[in-house]
């Protein structure tokens, strides 16, 4: 699928619904006890090396708070940032930058932390094979979880299961995958057939479709499965990688390679707002 872009009607949604979550039913009541209501300047900066991302979703969120605020951004969306660089500079109302400070934070740390994680993948293979993500995501956050992981140059798999056919284990063992892929090609959707042994490949290699995907294959395997296939379709790993083994799951010449933990178990990048 295409590169996931959140618009504008998106990312006001979701702030709202974040900031609704954070300040139901009585606001922000410590901040609340602050007498004053003076102007301050506060920075948004780094405490770690990565990738940035979310800078939009953080303007939204002080903006939807109070539209004097303003959001001065220091850093490209998708920059490499260094530890204790200035991400942006903020101007406003000091209860009300306290207010949407967590918020604010929260989308930035996701996002930038699936953003370095999958860069970190990105850098150990090169250009050669696709590091893609899967839709092991945290329920309602899958568009900027995976809009996330473009920015740390990696691909999206399918966003929901409308998307294309993906024929698994669980659907051949109920059914004939011959079958399930001859009738899928009735309609005009990708398809991708998972297979678990080389028997399974050797079954459907006469059959078009348009992927392979080898499912906790070894290395050994693996590599005879990428050259069985013979650029018929393309060709796809997963299950169990990680930085220690992805270069030998690329070397076997698959052309792209998916991972679940690009989402599904990611460390937020630390940020912290200072005034």
């Amino acid at each position: 699928m295409s590169k996931i872009k959140l618009s504008k009607k998106y990312i006001y949604k979701i702030c709202k619904d974040a900031l609704k979550e954070d300040l139901y039913p009585s606001g922000d009541i410590t901040s609340n006890l602050l007498k004053n209501t003076k102007k301050i300047n506060a920075k948004i900066i780094s405490n770690t090396s990565g990738i940035i991302g979310g800078l939009e979703l953080a303007k939204q969120t002080f903006k939807i708070l109070d539209k004097k605020i303003l959001f001065n951004i220091k850093k490209k969306e998708g920059s490499k940032i260094k530890k204790k660089q200035v991400i942006a500079e903020i101007q406003g109302n000091i209860k009300n930058i306290l207010t949407g400070e967590r918020v604010a934070l929260n989308f930035l740390s996701h996002v930038s932390g699936i953003a370095t994680k999958t860069n970190n993948f990105v850098r150990k293979v090169g250009k050669k094979t696709k590091i893609c993500c899967t839709r092991k995501t945290i329920p309602g956050l899958r568009a900027i979880q995976k809009y996330a992981v473009n920015l740390g140059g990696g691909y999206n798999h399918r966003f929901n299961l409308s998307d294309e056919y993906l024929i698994k284990d669980n659907h051949i063992v109920n059914s004939n995958i011959r079958k399930l892929i001859t009738d899928a090609k009735k309609n005009r959707k990708k398809i991708t057939v998972e297979v678990d042994n080389l028997s399974q490949l050797k079954k459907i290699l006469d059959l078009k479709f348009d992927t392979v995907l080898f499912d906790n294959m070894n290395i050994k395997n693996l590599k005879k499965g990428v050259q069985l296939v013979q650029n018929k379709c393309e060709t796809e790993a997963s299950g169990n990688v990680n930085l220690k083994n992805l270069k030998k799951i690329a070397s076997t010449g698959v052309n792209r390679i998916s991972i679940g933990r690009l989402t599904h178990s990611v460390s937020a990048i630390d940020l912290k707002l200072e005034i």
